[in-house]
């Protein structure tokens, strides 16, 4: 079926997942699991409804008690699960995908995320090892339980502003919404944009890593000059974020993740800090400078939590907009995000793009996708035989090849989870090395 990805279940609604195969997998998640409690909460897409009715009949029917938390965004449902003494949980959502889409996120206590590799293809294999489950094996209970305030007060907890800030946000009718709960109250006021649920999302995708979903934003705050500190679009469900400065000029992700690095250093020096394998060296110097350890995670919100863990890490970025936080449970919180943001604003008296500025001055490629009929694999063996030897080497995610002391550039080549693609990112201390090394490094790839 193919909807058991390797961070969660995702499909299209009524061709890949629908209320039957989400009442399967809900029992499949129990058998594996064996949880006594799971909280449950969905995001405002059209099928959400349906499909949480669907999953909590299915842990019911495993006599598995429900807490439904409704309406919530994804780092609400993490905080839930950290502070209401649940086995488990699970968000009803598809993300940033297109309205056609849903799925869930699962996890273990703890908000520990169950990935394809620690129990979500356990959960297929259960799922596709049973024609038709057993009769119910017991009964469990569903209760009601809103969260937001309990979390907005948590949120609210960690910073504190020094003066006043007027934001733009673009919830994009989605769960950025509720997430907005946790600004209230905070020295922060904001104007937004499409504040209304819409599962349709009818005014553009929630998705802030593409950038033509940040052209509204933009165009407020450019007929606005002066009113706004900075702006802020969420994803779907609100686990991610994209920023722009005062300006509407886009923030790279890489850079937010070195400056809230850099101001929570200051209240835990020497704590780890990690930044995902494709984010610019700036991040690392950042790090360094603030008396922190910088430490590089494979991409994946599973993978970075585990790492977090292992290394008591207070805080982590992803070039995608996940920012993730020691202090909520080392999950997601879009919010926190918001308010550390705002909170280095506040204290430095300077605008964002001139906190940003010194921040671009080396050259990235991007990410570059290449279709390939050739196994990926095959294609990352090779660059890892060309570059051995010649320049520091290793197998984080992908194959990263280091050269940054001798010629100035790093690279990493690593396989999409999901389709035959070879992703690229590169960076070079000038332009010129960036593009010479882009180019052969392609040139590999595409051979």
């Amino acid at each position: 079926m193919g909807i058991f990805k390797a961070y969660d279940i995702r499909g299209i609604y009524g061709k890949d997942v629908d209320e039957g195969i989400f009442y399967r997998i809900a029992r499949a998640y129990a058998q594996f699991l064996r949880p006594s409690k799971v909280a449950v909460a969905r995001d405002c897409r059209k099928s959400s409804p349906s499909l949480f009715q669907a999953f909590a009949k299915g842990l019911v029917d495993e006599g598995v008690d429900v807490i439904d938390l409704g309406l919530a965004s994804t780092p609400m449902s993490y905080f839930a699960n950290g502070t209401l003494g649940v086995d488990g949980s699970v968000m009803i959502t598809a993300s940033h995908n297109t309205r056609e889409w849903n799925g869930c996120k699962l996890c273990r206590a703890g908000a520990v995320p169950i990935s394809g590799a620690t129990g979500i293809r356990d959960i297929e294999k259960i799922f596709e090892g049973v024609n038709e489950f057993d009769p119910p094996a017991g009964v469990g209970e569903i209760t009601k339980v809103d969260v937001s305030k309990a979390y907005a007060e948590h949120v609210r907890s960690f910073t504190k502003l020094s003066r006043p800030l007027h934001l733009a946000l673009d919830f994009a009718n989605g769960m950025g919404i509720a997430e907005s709960c946790a600004l209230e109250g905070t020295g922060l006021t904001w104007d937004s944009l499409y504040g209304e649920y819409d599962g349709d999302f009818p005014n553009h995708d929630a998705n802030p890593l593409h950038r033509e979903t940040l052209k509204d934003l933009q165009e407020l705050m450019r007929a606005n000059p002066g009113k706004y500190a900075f702006g802020v679009a969420y994803d779907g469900d609100a686990d991610r974020a994209g920023f722009l400065d005062e300006k509407g000029g886009v923030i790279p992700m890489d850079f937010v993740t070195a400056l809230i690095s850099r101001s929570l250093l200051a209240d835990n020096p020497g704590a780890a800090c990690f930044y995902d394998l494709r984010s610019s060296k700036v991040c690392e110097e950042t790090i360094l400078e603030a008396g922190g350890r910088p430490m590089m995670s494979r991409v994946g919100h599973s993978f970075i939590k585990e790492q977090m863990r292992a290394n008591d890490a207070v805080f982590a970025g992803e070039l995608s907009g996940h920012y993730y936080f020691k202090a909520n449970f080392t999950a997601e919180s879009s919010a926190m995000a918001t308010l550390a943001l705002a909170s280095i604003v506040a204290a430095s008296g300077k605008p964002l793009s001139e906190l940003v500025a010194p921040m671009a001055k080396y050259s990235q490629s991007g990410e570059i996708n290449t279709e390939t009929s050739v196994p990926p694999a095959e294609i990352l063996a090779a660059i890892k035989a060309k570059y051995e030897g010649k320049a520091k080497v290793f197998e984080l995610d992908g194959v990263s090849v280091d050269a940054w002391e001798s010629e100035g550039y790093w690279a990493n080549v690593r396989m999409s989870n999901t389709e035959p693609l070879v992703r690229l990112n590169l960076e070079g201390r000038t332009a010129e090395i960036m593009e010479a090394r882009r180019d052969e490094f392609l040139a590999e790839i595409r051979r």
